[in-house]
Parts: structure tokens; C-alpha cells; sequence
């Protein structure tokens, strides 16, 4: 494990983004995703079996603006503070996520990241084995029910970019930028949907659009996932967390393959991404070929990281997620 102290210094020339490194990104990220868009309406007329398939890479694309607008979110992306946000705020739109509520909530998850004492807010519901067995059965059922496969990915990830994102959940008592966040964009979700529904039709809108935001909600759910709940993970209580080693420790290297990472924006590179959030995603991939010893950090192949999903609870005992079964055997 390298050293965490060591490494938050050299990865201070890492910080500065290119800005028109920046803009290109950007620019070919929104022209594919139109391209493909228009693709799959013009895939209408073949057959929908062909406008399901374009369907896929399309949300890669969307999945791909999001991470951008999240490094917007850390004032990462240009060196502006402002056309960060504003950049953000937009492509918040098209993500269905209000960017500064969402940014503040983001904001929490990596300030308590790994922290057993302050779980709740922009991470998977995590209990620990002793919180799990004392609650009654239905509570049970309930959690067993929310941390299924199915639940989580292809239901909760559409729930939560079309329907939990409507209103400022977590920050329902924040005061008024919550709100005004939340409700613009709501606005800006419904004229552009209007627009695009005059231009196309409402059908034609729909059969093309809300698969891509399915998909895409669904792939940001399991990047996310991954990304903290993996074999090797690490939590601990507060007297004992810090910000750094909670990065190295508790945040996963999703090692996929090139074009996978260029879709998700080299977000795999997470426990990096943890230790400063200020590193342009672009410059990550340089962060590992200069400092080779992250990449045995927790490491976790595409193959590996289907096999986390029966990661359900942190055992303190043991310290390391274990599945249901565990607790099951008495284990």
C-alpha cells in the first residue's frame, strides 16, 4: 500500500486541466450523443430491435456527459470556477440531475467516504452485520430487498435520475439553493422535452429517449456501486478514518478495458479520483503511468466486479463486506 501522505503531494502537478483539452472532450462527447440520438430515430423506420441496440452506446454517451458534469462538480474540468458550473448546470439537464444539489451532495460522499459514523448521504445503504440482525424482520426484508441486483440497478438507478432527482432529497431543510437547483432544472427538462417533442413526435420521443436515460441511470448506478463495495474494501469508525487512506482503502481501481474506460471517463480510476478531486479525468491514466504501485491498489477486472454484488454487509469483526449467506451460517 503506498503511502497516503507521499502520494497526496505528488499528485498536486496533476491538478491543472487543459482547457481546450477540456473542450474538445466535451464537444465530441455532445456531438456523438446527438449523432446517436438521430441515429436511433432514423433506426425507427428498420425496426426497434435496431433502435434498442443503438440504444446502448447512446447511454454510454450520456453516462460519458454525466462524468463530465461531475468533474464540473469538482471544479476539475476549466479553470473557472464559474464556467464549471455553468457548463455543469447544463448538462444537467441533459443528465436529469440538478447540479447543485447534487454537487453538495456529492460534496458529503467524499468527505465521509469510509466512515462507519457518517453513512447516509450520496453512498449505497450499507448496514453492518450487528445493525442488520437487530432489526425486526420486515426492516430486514426491506434492505435484503433494496441491496437486490435487480432492485438496485435496473430499478433504482431510473428511479433516482427520473423521479428521487424531482425534488431535493437529503436537503429538504438546506434553505432555498436545494430548491431553485432542483425546480430550474426541472423547468429546463420539461421545455426541452417539449421542443423535442414537437420536432419528433411524442412516440417517436419516447421510444427513443427513455431507453437511453434507463440504460444510462443504470449504468451510473453500478459504476458507482463498484466503485466502493468491492472484496478488499475497507470502513472504518471515525476516531480512525482519514480523508487519505479512506481514498486508498475504501475506493476501487475498476481496471476495464480502453474503449469501457473512455465511455465512463476513466472514472474506474477512483481511489486516484478520491485522493484529489481535482484531477481533470483526462490526466488520471498519466496519474498510473507515473506511479505504477497504484495499480495493484484495488485492483478489480470487469469479470471480478460482477462477483461484488453479493457484498450486502460489513462485518466489524472481520472488517470486510461479506453476503447475506454469512450471517445466514453464523459466520
Amino acid at each position: 500500500m503506498p503511502e497516503a501522505r507521499h502520494l497526496k503531494k505528488a499528485l498536486i502537478g496533476y491538478l491543472q486541466p487543459n482547457q481546450m483539452r477540456s473542450v474538445f472532450e466535451l464537444a465530441v462527447t455532445a456531438a456523438a450523443l446527438v449523432a446517436a440520438w438521430l441515429l436511433m430515430w432514423a433506426s425507427l423506420r428498420v425496426g426497434y430491435w435496431l433502435t434498442l441496440m443503438l440504444a446502448v452506446p447512446a447511454a454510454g454517451l450520456l453516462v460519458r456527459l454525466f462524468l463530465i458534469q461531475h468533474d464540473c462538480g469538482h471544479g476539475s474540468f476549466f479553470r473557472h470556477h464559474a464556467l464549471n458550473d455553468w457548463v455543469g448546470r447544463a448538462l444537467g439537464v441533459l443528465t436529469f440531475t440538478p447540479y447543485d444539489y447534487w454537487k453538495r451532495n456529492h460534496a458529503v460522499h467524499h468527505a465521509t467516504s469510509g466512515n462507519l459514523d457518517r453513512r447516509g448521504i450520496g453512498d449505497i445503504e450499507t448496514l453492518t452485520v450487528e445493525e442488520y440482525k437487530a432489526l425486526p424482520a420486515h426492516r430486514r426484508f426491506l434492505y435484503r430487498l433494496y441491496r437486490n441486483a435487480v432492485v438496485m440497478f435496473a430499478v433504482g438507478g431510473p428511479y433516482m435520475f427520473l423521479i428521487q432527482h424531482r425534488l431535493p432529497f437529503h436537503q429538504m431543510r438546506a434553505g432555498w439553493r436545494p430548491w431553485v437547483s432542483t425546480m430550474v432544472t426541472n423547468a429546463a427538462i420539461t421545455v426541452l422535452a417539449a421542443g423535442m417533442i414537437w420536432l419528433v413526435g411524442a412516440k417517436p420521443f419516447l421510444l427513443v429517449h427513455m431507453p437511453i436515460a434507463i440504460l444510462a441511470a443504470s449504468m451510473g448506478v453500478w459504476l458507482f456501486y463498484v466503485q466502493h463495495q468491492f472484496e478488499g474494501a475497507a470502513w472504518t469508525r471515525a476516531p480512525d478514518w482519514s480523508h487519505q487512506t479512506a481514498a486508498l482503502n475504501g475506493s476501487s481501481y475498476y481496471d476495464l478495458p480502453l474503449l469501457l474506460r473512455w465511455f465512463t471517463a476513466n472514472i474506474g480510476i477512483h481511489h486516484v479520483h478520491h485522493m484529489n478531486s481535482r484531477i481533470p479525468y483526462y490526466r488520471l491514466p498519466q496519474v498510473l503511468k507515473d506511479h505504477p504501485e497504484l495499480k495493484d491498489v484495488g485492483r478489480l477486472t470487469l469479470w471480478q466486479s460482477f462477483r461484488t454484488i453479493r457484498l450486502t454487509l460489513w462485518c466489524e469483526d472481520r472488517k470486510k463486506l461479506v453476503p447475506f449467506r454469512d450471517v445466514r451460517r453464523g459466520r
